[in-house]
């Protein structure tokens, strides 16, 4: 296979050799490194790539160019490698331009001329743009295929489990055996073993039939079983706050373990595009938030543990030991509890018997190709529900969010705001809530009730996505720590009353910001009481329960 190619652009025949030059040093034995002089011959090389059905993984324009400046080079290159990395070469007068094209034209990155030394200057930026590529690039495909029905709940919920644990496979739909080879091969493979779909095929020849997570994480390598059953630190949730302790605890020479009960990233990991994070100028999605801090976690050696469900806790002395789900107990000094919180269900006649059959809960990406061209309806009003939109746009011919309140401003971020208001696919109705769900197999319609007129309206709908706040997941911890009325975990002073130690709290000293009922527990993210619901305060508060899991350990 041909290698990716990496193609700058510049009018000035010594900066462009000199970029040349340098993409050369460091990546041709990866990559294809190809130049062009102007805009307009750049396109046509492009193009030519295209028809042969090479892969382009970064575009490096310049900005200042006659005829076509870089942003419009790379505006109408775009339509032809939409996934290539984008990068602004520009002068330190042109910086005002190139944020602006960071906001309006999708450009990555920018880059200030001269970039020498390119150790420090050019090479970090290119390097993290081409491991993002790399990470979501399809090339052709030898892995894994689910062969299956679009409205089979199964079929989602397998397809689910590979894209959150971040496991490339190709998606087949039986109904296309007749006119695709693919489909054809995969179903043939299935009828060779007398297996039923929904159905895995591997590059090994084999297949599952309507595999379990345990089944698919067995087959394709995911850890399930610790290596010891005790360590300095054990942490439960593998969402923004379990990584982040998972990373500082370890990297502080902490034996670390991590147990996720479905894939890590938790509710970030499903987002399509988190723009506020520190750090991120044009955002960055879920899954490579996610897949950066599983990577730097790993490199720190801790061990990651999924698909596994912690079924109880129990303390014996200053340990902490935890029962999963197949029966196993794994002990630690200290203890993190980072579960975060899932999305509630809305309880509306039909929705349940269609869920996983054109209803979901959460931002399902894996089946926004599936809604091309069609209209995609989501029930919410907050930041996950927005993000949702933003990319259901891009394949959805409307998206409709419904929300119960009058307004977006008071849930949601103003930039997301923004950015509804200004996509003419997306429209907001609000004071609406949905009021039933029909079908048979499928989803096929909607009620939908207008608080305002009082009117209630039946529409078509094959795709409803549904973000309506937010549940711990603390039933397990029962009898164990406290918690509010709505199963938050209490920490530090909230759990006080009239200044009076928690009930049961052995020691003389008040328990620390994000400790527990009981001490060497500590609590961060989204499952905590009060606790703040973004991924930065997440991340934060992973980091900060490592710090005060040192000082617990110093004391027993």
């Amino acid at each position: 296979m041909a290698k990716p190619v990496l193609l700058t652009v510049d009018d000035d025949p010594e900066v462009l050799r000199a970029v040349e030059r340098d993409l050369r040093k460091r990546y041709a034995d990866r990559y294809r490194i190809l130049r062009a002089e102007s805009g307009a011959t750049a396109l046509r090389s492009i193009e030519t790539l295209k028809r042969r059905s090479e892969s382009v993984a970064l575009f490096l324009a310049d900005q200042r160019m006659p005829e076509m400046s870089g942003v419009e080079f790379i505006g109408q290159a775009i339509n032809i490698y939409p996934e290539a990395k984008r990068v602004l070469l520009t002068a330190y007068a042109d910086t005002d331009a190139a944020i602006q094209a960071i906001n309006h034209a999708r450009i990555h990155h920018y880059l200030l001329k001269p970039w020498d030394p390119p150790e420090e200057q050019l090479y970090p930026v290119i390097d993290d743009l081409l491991e993002d590529w790399r990470a979501n690039h399809r090339p052709a495909f030898d892995g894994v295929r689910v062969l299956g029905h679009r409205w089979s709940p199964r079929s989602y919920a397998i397809r689910d489990f590979l894209a959150r644990n971040q496991l490339p496979y190709r998606w087949l739909d039986v109904e296309a055996a007749d006119r695709d080879k693919e489909v054809r091969a995969a179903l043939d493979i299935v009828q060779r073993d007398s297996l039923q779909v929904p159905a895995t095929t591997f590059q090994d020849g084999s297949a599952l039939s309507d595999p379990s997570q345990s089944d698919l994480a067995a087959k394709l390598g995911l850890r399930t079983n610790a290596t010891t059953s005790f360590y300095d630190l054990l942490i439960v949730g593998g969402g923004p706050a379990g990584l982040a302790a998972a990373v500082y605890g370890a990297s502080e020479g902490l034996s670390t373990v991590m147990i996720e009960r479905e894939a890590p990233g938790g509710q970030a990991g499903m987002s399509s595009r988190i723009e506020n994070y520190l750090g991120f100028p044009s955002g960055i999605s879920g899954a490579n938030l996610t897949r950066n801090a599983v990577t730097q976690a790993r490199r720190f050696g801790v061990e990651i543990l999924t698909p596994l469900e912690v079924c109880s806790l129990r303390v014996e002395g200053g340990s902490k030991f935890v029962k999963l789900s197949d029966g196993k107990e794994i002990g630690a000094k200290a203890l993190v509890i980072a579960t975060g919180v899932s999305y509630r269900k809305l309880n509306v006649p039909g929705l349940e018997r269609l869920q996983g059959a054109g209803v979901y809960y959460g931002a399902a990406m894996t089946e926004a190709a599936s809604c091309k061209d069609e209209d995609v309806y989501i029930v919410g009003g907050a930041n996950s529900a927005g993000q949702a939109a933003m990319f259901f746009s891009k394949y959805a011919r409307r998206v409709i969010m419904l929300v119960r309140g009058s307004s977006l401003t008071f849930s949601m971020s103003q930039y997301l705001v923004e950015q509804i208001k200004k996509m003419p696919n997306i429209h907001v109705e609000y004071n609406s809530q949905v009021t039933e769900a029909f079908g048979t197999d499928r989803l096929e319609a909607l009620s939908i009730l207008c608080a305002t007129s009082g009117e209630t309206q039946r529409v078509s709908a094959a795709s409803l996505f549904i973000f309506i706040g937010a549940a711990p997941l603390t039933d397990w911890l029962t009898g164990i720590l406290e918690r509010d009325e709505k199963g938050f975990i209490l920490t530090g002073r909230d759990l006080m009353t009239d200044n009076k130690l928690p009930r049961g709290w052995p020691l003389e000293r008040e328990p620390w910001l994000l400790e527990a009922s009981v001490p060497g527990v500590f609590i961060a993210g989204d499952v905590r009481y009060r606790s703040i619901k973004r991924v930065a305060s997440g991340v934060g508060e992973g980091a900060n329960a490592v710090q005060f899991v040192h000082q617990y350990l110093g004391t027993v």
